[in-house]
């Protein structure tokens, strides 16, 4: 059971209370603030009177609260201003007994001399303070502003002195040295600064003896001079600091030096790889993330500083740099990134168009491109990409740089790399065997090309090879071939097509029919449509009548298709063939075929090209007999089912009716008929009643 109190009832109270009601009722019930009594002192024994009780209430407040400083504080702070200033010596004595390193103890004693002029006093207070507690700035900084104040500049001389022997914070020797610049020791102050450089050798103390020289001191030479020891001098963890580099290459840049300042950022991008984010070179430390954004700060000011002072050659350099720290971040994080792989070589490529002479960057970054193997020997969809490094490398060797045998050897390269059991690429067989074409080695590539035949056996390096045989004459080899080509791939129709062409081209006829008998021979064919076209197209270009016709004939007897029909017969109709009745013929034939097969959308189509045919090579007679025998498109629905057979719900489809057609619908549709001729006639009775009416209301 939970010990937590439970409300039972959570109905409203019949009395609300209002925020108004309770800060009303807080008001009214305030006490009244009692007003100490108003003290009138007339003679001096009261005066004394008083001071004793308020003494005595010090007193009290001390012995209850000894170690409380406050009390100590306000004590002789009412003594002071009683003028009783012996007393508040000794109240500030007695405290010190109580808590005698207490800091701010000792400066208000000090401050209790300085108020009222007691310089010796106060000077001592703060000498026993500061050996007592000599780590405590403030207490050095108060010392030295009263002998300063009072124009003792030796004795402050001697005050910072001391105080610099226990080696203080940078603010402390910052001041000293401004204290001699106020008094007009500038070659005093300048040894302060030197003397504050070798206590603490690190970027902060150089940067600021920089600054306090350039603006202060007003010394450019000085200021220069502490620059450049800080890059030389220092370590190299404090020197290779961006800031150290930013406000170096600024000061130059605000003296007008403005080669100077681009060596700085120069050699800063170079030594610190500015605008290389993300990257890490091997053998450096680790950035940190604060000194990551100085960074990229002092390459973005290198930037603005060639942008306003630089030439168009700066600006590009600059714009690059950029560009391959962005690449070389992608391919640092990804390096089967194959794309960022491109655009880095392409980048390269286009620097060294523009004048600069770039080709070991544009080699390193394809070197590493092609180093990065896609992990897998087994799928080739990896190696699609990476293939193209090899491709462009080569591409870039022959055309940028004129250099065709190392072009070669990096094709060389890359098909050895190629796991040809697995998988090939026929582009690489290819741009190698023209390759060495274009270094007139004809031997090379057409060994090259019967070893990629051999490996690789696509149908590209077919076509290849038989073009460059063809190109150079050599038919016999384009026969030799083009055998091996049929040989591995039989059903190829577009090799067989190419195979009658080339023998059709040297004149070789009976050749090229015994091709065109041989392909239309085999078992299985990738498009036979297209073979039996070309080999029809040459029965008929060769004026064989007979030969076509014994063509159509045996591709009827494979397939029926309404195309065959129609070029059957418009092939009649032509003068090779028989003549338009031969061609009717043929038309006629293909119908009875189609009607005996119950083929509507055939039989439309042949009566269509029936029609055309008739119309440019019939009579008005023969146009009219096609005309009739077209057919009337009626729509009808049907139940529309599933593989299951459960029905899906009825559509709409398109029928045709043939007039030769006597089935069992003809009836259906002469009904349907009469009763589309009746709508009509009864929508034209109604509108001449309608106008009867009309007329009648206008009489």
């Amino acid at each position: 059971m939970s010990n937590q109190a439970r409300v039972k009832n959570r109905a409203p109270a019949p009395i609300q209370i209002s925020a108004e009601q309770i800060l009303r009722e807080a008001a009214e019930r305030q006490e009244q603030h009692i007003i100490d009594p108003v003290v009138k002192i007339h003679d001096a024994e009261e005066y004394q009177s008083h001071l004793r009780d308020r003494r005595k209430h010090f007193e009290d407040n001390i012995r209850y609260r000894r170690e409380h400083i406050g009390n100590w504080v306000k004590y002789a702070r009412f003594e002071e201003e009683n003028r009783e200033f012996e007393r508040a010596r000794s109240v500030f004595e007695r405290a010190l007994e109580v808590e005698v390193r207490n800091p701010e103890l000792w400066l208000r004693y000090a401050e209790l001399e300085m108020r009222n002029e007691f310089i010796n006093r106060a000077r001592n207070v703060l000498d026993r303070a500061v050996q007592l507690l000599p780590r405590v700035d403030f207490l050095w900084y108060k010392y030295v502003y009263m002998e300063e104040m009072v124009g003792d500049v030796p004795k402050c001389r001697a005050v910072f002195d001391r105080w610099m022997d226990w080696m203080p914070d940078d603010n402390a020797w910052m001041s000293y040295a401004r204290f001699e610049g106020r008094c007009g020791h500038w070659d005093q102050a300048k040894e302060i600064m030197k003397r504050y450089a070798n206590a603490y050798p690190s970027s902060k103390s150089f940067m600021r003896f920089a600054k306090w020289a350039e603006y202060e001191a007003k010394d450019v030479d000085l200021a220069r001079t502490v620059y450049e020891s800080a890059l030389v001098e220092l370590e190299p963890e404090e020197s290779r600091q961006a800031r150290v580099f930013g406000r170096f290459a600024a000061f130059e840049e605000r003296q007008g030096e403005y080669e100077r300042a681009r060596v700085i950022y120069k050699h800063a991008t170079k030594l610190l790889h500015l605008g290389q984010e993300g990257t890490q070179p091997p053998g450096e430390e680790e950035v940190s993330k604060w000194e990551q954004e100085k960074r990229n700060e002092l390459y973005k000011a290198y930037i603005s500083f060639e942008k306003k002072r630089g030439d168009k050659a700066g600006i590009e350099d600059i714009v690059i740099t950029s560009q391959r720290a962005e690449y070389e971040k992608r391919v640092h994080a990804d390096p089967q990134d194959y794309d960022a792989w491109f655009e880095y070589a392409k980048m390269e490529e286009e620097n060294e168009i523009e004048g600069v002479d770039n080709t070991s960057k544009v080699r390193e970054v394809y070197e590493r491109a092609i180093a990065n193997v896609p992990p897998s020997m087994e799928e080739k969809q990896l190696w699609k990409r990476y293939i193209y490094l090899w491709i462009y490398y080569a591409l870039y060797e022959e055309l940028q740089q004129h250099d065709l045998d190392r072009a070669s050897k990096i094709y060389d390269a890359c098909i050895d790399l190629i796991p040809h059991s697995k998988f090939s690429f026929s582009k690489i067989w290819i741009n190698a065997a023209k390759l060495h074409i274009r270094r007139k080695d004809l031997v090379s590539a057409r060994k090259l090309l019967g070893k990629a035949i051999g490996l690789c056996g696509k149908e590209r390096i077919f076509t290849e090879y038989i073009a460059l045989e063809l190109a150079l004459g050599e038919v016999d080899r384009c026969r030799a071939l083009y055998t091996n080509y049929l040989k591995q791939m039989p059903h190829n129709c577009r090799a067989w097509s190419k195979y009658a062409d080339l023998e059709k081209s040297v004149g070789e006829t009976e050749r090229c029919r015994a091709i065109f008998e041989l392909a239309v021979s085999q078992s299985a064919l990738d498009m036979p449509e297209m073979l039996w076209k070309n080999y029809i197209d040459f029965e008929i270009e060769e004026g064989e009548g007979d030969n076509v016709r014994a063509l159509f004939e045996r591709l009827l007897e494979k397939t029926g298709h309404v195309k065959v029909w129609i070029s059957f017969a418009q092939f009649e109709g032509t003068e090779v063939g028989k003549g338009v009745a031969t061609a009717r013929d043929t038309f006629q034939r293909a119908h009875d075929q189609m009607k005996e097969a119950g083929l509507k959308e055939e039989r439309v189509l042949l009566l269509d090209a029936w029609r055309v045919f008739e119309k440019a090579k019939g009579d008005a007679e023969s146009l009219a007999k096609v005309d009739a025998m077209l057919p009337r498109r009626v729509k009808r629905k049907r139940m529309r089912t599933d593989e299951n057979g459960a029905e899906l719900g009825w559509e709409e489809y398109f029928d045709y009716h043939f007039p030769d057609d006597g089935d069992s619908n003809a009836g259906n549709l002469k009904i349907l008929e009469m009763a589309a001729k009746w709508k009509q006639a009864q929508q034209a009775q109604d509108s001449s009643s309608s106008s009867e009416d009309e007329s009648d209301d206008e009489d």
